[in-house]
């Protein structure tokens, strides 16, 4: 068996969290967390009880050993993440919207540690998983960027993990739009899960419905494909079923940031588990549901005693 069952890569920053709403030029305190999609990811599995391999860089910087020490507070094997002697930890700036509102951020991550990652940084113990979840972020961060998860994909597909691919569309980090869609469907349909938003997979397939946008990439050899629909629930399609799934209702949405991360969470910890695509799916709502009603990335990521709690209830 591999020592690990996920390998996660990619940029954790700092960020700084208004504790006022309003205008971000106008707040005067912060509070210090961290934030990233692709380790939001490797967090919410690691708080299910899945063993979690975090691939990165960090500065050689107080905000670097900040990141660090959270991740691995959070169970992270952080064996594989350098410290960078020339390079600093990339951080943001987050407005607070108690409103459920998107909130404002600031980003400062250009030429950060993480933006330097290589194939280098590769080596035979990173790629000892089951499983490997990658995401559009880290290919978008830079050229050589793009390379490691390229060969990420293809090494961890040779050595038989499943690949699991989560868009995460940031136009901001690309050059035009042309560029994106063709850079990152080159990920995607080397990934055995893809898991888009609705609108992420318009703009990556030129299709409108849930069912044509699973099609293009179950097309191109892609084995499950779930979407995420926003208050609507979530679409899945996979080569012998295909469904919509109920959302899972709550009192007040607070936060929407990293709601995507934990359906992902959701999704990719049931079908490591055996689950059907459709269980999985209904998994991924109910941690998105968590995620929305909590301030912060990934506070609101649920651990296993507590899914499992609402599994129980759910099945009653």
């Amino acid at each position: 068996m591999p020592e690990h069952d996920v390998l996660c890569f990619g940029e954790t920053m700092a960020m700084f969290v208004a504790q006022q709403p309003g205008d971000l030029d106008q707040v005067e305190t912060f509070s210090r967390r961290i934030a990233g999609a692709d380790s939001n990811v490797a967090i919410g599995l690691a708080r299910l009880g899945l063993r979690v391999r975090w691939l990165s860089r960090v500065g050689n910087d107080a905000l670097g050993r900040f990141v660090l020490a959270s991740l691995r507070r959070e169970g992270l094997d952080c064996s594989q993440v350098a410290v960078d002697p020339r390079h600093p930890t990339g951080f943001q700036l987050k407005a607070r919207c108690d409103d459920g509102s998107d909130p404002a951020v600031e980003y400062f991550r250009a030429g950060s540690a993480a933006s330097r990652l290589t194939v280098d940084d590769l080596d035979v113990a990173s790629t000892q998983a089951r499983h490997l979840h990658a995401t559009g972020i880290v290919p978008a961060l830079s050229a050589p960027c793009r390379q490691l998860s390229h060969r990420l994909i293809e090494c961890m597909r040779a050595a038989g993990a499943s690949i699991s691919f989560d868009p995460n569309l940031r136009p901001s980090l690309w050059p035009d739009r042309q560029t994106m869609v063709r850079e990152i469907n080159a990920l995607a349909i080397k990934a055995h899960w893809v898991l888009p938003g609705l609108e992420e997979g318009r703009v990556l397939t030129g299709w409108s419905t849930p069912a044509d946008i699973a099609a293009f990439y179950l097309d191109q050899g892609v084995q499950r494909v779930a979407i995420k629909l926003g208050a609507d629930g979530a679409y899945y399609r996979d080569a012998t079923s295909q469904g919509l799934v109920a959302p899972v209702p709550v009192a007040k949405v607070i936060d929407t940031v990293g709601a995507g991360d934990a359906f992902a969470v959701g999704v990719i910890s049931a079908l490591l588990d055996g689950l059907p695509l459709e269980l999985a799916v209904a998994r991924g709502n109910w941690c998105g549901s968590r995620a929305v009603q909590s301030l912060g990335d990934m506070e609101g990521l649920p651990r296993r005693e507590e899914l499992a709690a609402y599994e129980l209830r759910a099945s009653a």
